[in-house]
């Protein structure tokens, strides 16, 4: 039947991913989580919201899309918005000086920009690091 399949898993009943936990396909059981936006499309990002900063960043990187930023979402941390970044594997706030949008997906733009700007920053722990563990 058409649509009871998709990579790596196969579909039986079609409320499947409203009854199931949607760790399903091959990926999802190796990182252990579900792929929101292959259940939902409202996930998707809207390449209309895109911050300035992000189209130039998006075209000086040669990528066709947000690559990697997809999976980067504005999220809370002690009940203040946030963006959770990997390197460091903590939470990094977003200022109080913010006016945040209604809207997720402007959020969401918003937490990539301010993720790219403080990975970039000289006060980022792994500029640290590099610093005191550099080889040459």
């Amino acid at each position: 039947m058409a649509g009871t399949s998709y990579k790596g898993a196969e579909i039986e009943d079609v409320d499947h991913f409203l009854k199931g936990g949607g760790i399903d396909s091959e990926r999802e059981q190796t990182i252990g989580q579900h792929i929101g936006y292959r259940y939902d499309v409202n996930l998707l990002p809207d390449y209309d919201r895109l911050t300035d900063f992000l189209k130039g960043y998006i075209e000086f990187m040669g990528w066709d899309d947000l690559n990697w930023l997809e999976d980067v979402h504005m999220g809370y941390d002690d009940g203040k918005p946030a963006v959770f970044d990997r390197n460091i594997n903590g939470w990094v706030a977003i200022p109080e000086s913010y006016d945040l949008p209604d809207n997720q997906q402007d959020r969401d733009m918003i937490a990539r920009e301010l993720l790219i700007k403080f990975q970039m920053s000289p006060d980022h722990p792994m500029v640290q690091l590099n610093k005191a563990y550099r080889k040459f």
